[in-house]
């Protein structure tokens, strides 16, 4: 048994020392330069908490706190909108229903930036031309160059391309229920609506709550589906977070600072994903 245990060691040993050189040690370094007024390069002095206290003070910072969060609860209301109504549809008894589901899968296996760049030419050239062809002057623009309409151009872009995984996860769960159970639901008169609110939605509430967490997570985090899109702009009306510690960091001398920043943004989505589990874990329980 000691030997088993040593040999598990051994092959555990290399993955927690490289996870531990490229990810723990990083963020330990971030957080202690948090405290400094390093820029990267150069000397450096401690300055306490200035730097946490300064990102409340921001007017930058402030305003891509209220963009990242407006992006990301409305795409993620719309991404498991999606996902679950597809995955109902491929998991109801019709043709190609295989040939479907590889289809539907087709956006997650490819590049955010390459599909990014692909709707930046849509949003750019191709739906203007289209819709000026077609008279319709009010889409007959580049949606992407208006600060009030280029997250909307983000949302769509983001939508499309992450219903593909969230709706895998939702077909898992259909996959659990069994079919007796509709059986007896239409035994009782019950019709599809009723199914749905009664059963099916109630036994994958599990993973509900896991794409719910999931899709927060990640699209608080967006970064490169800015970039390819805006990237930031116009002037900075979708400079998300994650892009404004970037930018701040690494080409405009504020190191310690965006340290500061991303420390604070870490706390508040592991806070965000915290609620979330808590009280739709609690929703699981009373369904």
């Amino acid at each position: 048994m000691k030997n088993r245990q040593r040999a598990f060691l051994l092959m555990a040993m290399p993955a927690v020392i490289i996870f531990f050189i490229f990810h723990t040690y990083p963020v330990l370094q971030g957080i202690f330069y948090s405290f400094t007024n390093w820029r990267g390069y150069g000397e450096w002095d401690f300055v306490g908490f200035s730097n946490y206290l300064n990102v409340f003070q921001d007017g930058r910072a402030l305003s891509s706190y209220w963009f990242t969060f407006k992006f990301a609860v409305v795409s993620t209301i719309l991404v498991n909108i999606f996902s679950l109504a597809v995955a109902l549809g491929l998991n109801a008894k019709i043709k190609f229903r295989k040939t479907l589901r590889a289809i539907y899968f087709l956006p997650n296996i490819l590049s955010i930036l390459i599909v990014g760049f692909i709707f930046n030419f849509i949003f750019t050239h191709f739906l203007p031309e289209i819709m000026g062809v077609l008279g319709i002057d009010a889409l007959a623009k580049n949606i992407l160059g208006d600060p009030d309409t280029a997250w909307l151009g983000i949302v769509i872009m983001t939508v499309w391309q992450a219903t593909a995984f969230n709706t895998i996860l939702y077909l898992a769960g259909l996959q659990t229920i069994q079919e007796d159970v509709y059986e007896a639901a239409e035994m009782d008169g019950a019709n599809a609506w009723k199914k749905f609110l009664k059963i099916t939605f109630p036994l994958i509430a599990p993973f509900f709550t896991i794409n719910m967490v999931l899709a927060m997570k990640n699209f608080l985090m967006a970064f490169d589906q800015i970039v390819a899109l805006t990237n930031g702009g116009p002037g900075q009306a979708t400079e998300s977070i994650s892009l404004l510690i970037y930018k701040g960091g690494f080409e405009g001398g504020e190191f310690a600072y965006q340290s500061a920043n991303a420390v604070i943004y870490f706390i508040i989505i592991v806070v965000i994903s915290i609620f979330q589990i808590r009280v739709l874990q609690k929703r699981e329980v009373e369904m």
